[in-house]
Formats: structure tokens, C-alpha cells, sequence
């Protein structure tokens, strides 16, 4: 069953090794994370992008996969289904359709309009049992037409954001979306460090996780990250096994293209790469 992120993030945040999550875009990529997930006897938080809701057909529909796979497919490991980006208005949506975690992205209001969104979302997700996430400080780079230009948090707003009740935070540290430029300076760790000192056992996000060094991923954590997002590498690992299954000729069969065949070096590509992050977060037998 579903739960909300609040209690694994809280226990990596204790333990100092961070929970991935994971966008999912399809049945197939939801079943790969999950499989790995119980394979790695992992935590695992499938995020969900509005563009993603949308394309898979809706919110309700999300749920009705992630539930009946974690039934049918026997997977046992804390598994959390959560919004990505969120507008204010969604959060309701995916509450209403059964998610138990949501990220309000609030970091495009001015800060007093942030405090006063969020404060209203943590009032409301807690009667429900559903964990929240916020963002102080856009995440450079573009996800799904979310945008952000790479600001560096303020960590006083940080702690004004931390001190309405959320259960994580997410705060820009020089990360970005999408692959990183040649030219990227790298993480903020001054500023991580003064933003895990203003706001204590909060466990804190790194959204970007594509293409951050091991080093910095692991520094990260021990300066308070307990949750790492990941997705452009998924889709580059799945885009590149699935070209490289086309070009071979190996989908032509005199019957046709067979989907199930299609898809599954990229699957299996998925994996792979989920395990991999996995082992560099430290979540493998943390469930």
C-alpha cells in the first residue's frame, strides 16, 4: 500500500543516506522502479510531474497503476507517490485521487505568497495524512515546462518555510534539471550547511540528481539530504537502449512492431540505472 514519504525521509535523515525519487512517465517505468525497489529492499518515491499525470491519463489513473502493481506484483517495500512541482492547485487534485505526498512549488511567488500557499497546504495535507514538500529558490534548468533559473536559496527563508510545518524541503543550491553545462560551478555547500543548521531533523531535498558527482551526492547527505530526485537520467538510459534496439533491426519480425519487445531493453536500462543511484544514495536494504 501507499504511504506518505514523511517516515522513510525522517529515518534517512537519521540513518545519513537519502531515498530516491523516481519519475515515472508510463506502466512500464513504474513497474521497473518498483521491481528494483523490492529487489534492493529500498524506500522508493515515484514522483509525478503535472505533464506526467496528464499523459498517463489522469491522477486516478496513476493511483489505479502504482496500487495495482504493488498488489499484483507483491511489493512489499515503503512506497510513496508523490506530485513533482506541484502547482497549488494541483496538490488538491492528487490528494483528492489518492496521493499521500505532494511537493508545492511555490518558488516563483514572492516569499510572503510562498509562506501563505504552504501554510495553507500543510494545514489541509496533515488532516489527510499527507506528507508535503516545499521549495525556497528555484531549481535552475526546465522539467516538464517547470522552469527555474538556478537561484541559490536564502536560508532565512528556508527556516520560514521549514517553520510552517512541511515535512521536507527542497532549496536551491546551484542544482539544475536536466543534463549538467560544462561550465556548472557545482553545489553550494555553504549554503546547505546554513540551511540544515536553521532547520534541524527537517530532512532537505536535491532535486537535479542527474549527473551530480558521487562525491558531491554523498557530501550532500551528510549535510542533511534525504531525498534525491531522479528522471533525466531514466530517460536518457531508456531513450538509448530503446534506439539502440531499433536500430538493430531487431524489432522487425515480419509481424509488425511488438511493444512489449520495444520497450524492454529500456526497461531493463531503467533498472539498471535505479539500482545504480540506489546504491550511490545508500538506500539498498533500508526498507
Amino acid at each position: 500500500m501507499l504511504v506518505s514519504a514523511k517516515e522513510m525521509l525522517d529515518k534517512a535523515k537519521a540513518g545519513h543516506y537519502a531515498v530516491g525519487q523516481f519519475n515515472i512517465n508510463n506502466l512500464e517505468w513504474t513497474k521497473a522502479i518498483l521491481a528494483t525497489a523490492q529487489e534492493c529492499n529500498s524506500p522508493v518515491i515515484l514522483g509525478v510531474s503535472e505533464g506526467a499525470g496528464k499523459y498517463m491519463g489522469g491522477y486516478n489513473v496513476v493511483v489505479g497503476i502504482v496500487n495495482g502493481l504493488i498488489k499484483d506484483q507483491n511489493i512489499t517495500v515503503p512506497v510513496a507517490l508523490h506530485l513533482d512541482h506541484g502547482s497549488f492547485e494541483h496538490c488538491y487534485k492528487c490528494m483528492d485521487a489518492g496521493f499521500l505526498s505532494v511537493m508545492f512549488d511555490g518558488s516563483h511567488y514572492p516569499i510572503e505568497e510562498n509562506v501563505a500557499k504552504t501554510k495553507q497546504l500543510v494545514a489541509d495535507a496533515s488532516a489527510r495524512g499527507v506528507s508535503i514538500e516545499a521549495e525556497v529558490g528555484s531549481i535552475g534548468g526546465e522539467e516538464d515546462g517547470v522552469v527555474g533559473t538556478g537561484e541559490v536559496a536564502d536560508p532565512a527563508e528556508c527556516k520560514a518555510i521549514a517553520d510552517l510545518g512541511i515535512d521536507f524541503l527542497a532549496a536551491g543550491i546551484g542544482n539544475i534539471h536536466g543534463k549538467y553545462p560544462a561550465n556548472w560551478a557545482g553545489l553550494s555547500f555553504d549554503t546547505l550547511d546554513e540551511i540544515q543548521k536553521l532547520t534541524g531533523d527537517m530532512p532537505l531535498v536535491l532535486h537535479g540528481g542527474t549527473g551530480i558527482p558521487t562525491e558531491m551526492i554523498q557530501k550532500a547527505i551528510s549535510l542533511g539530504v534525504a531525498k534525491i530526485n531522479v528522471n533525466t537520467e531514466c530517460q536518457l538510459s531508456f531513450a538509448a537502449a530503446t534506439r539502440k534496439y531499433i536500430e538493430a533491426g531487431k524489432d522487425l519480425e515480419g509481424k509488425g512492431f511488438d511493444p512489449r519487445k520495444l520497450l524492454a531493453p529500456g526497461v531493463e536500462a531503467i533498472k539498471a540505472t535505479v539500482k545504480e543511484k540506489m546504491e550511490i544514495f545508500g538506500s539498498i536494504g533500508k526498507a
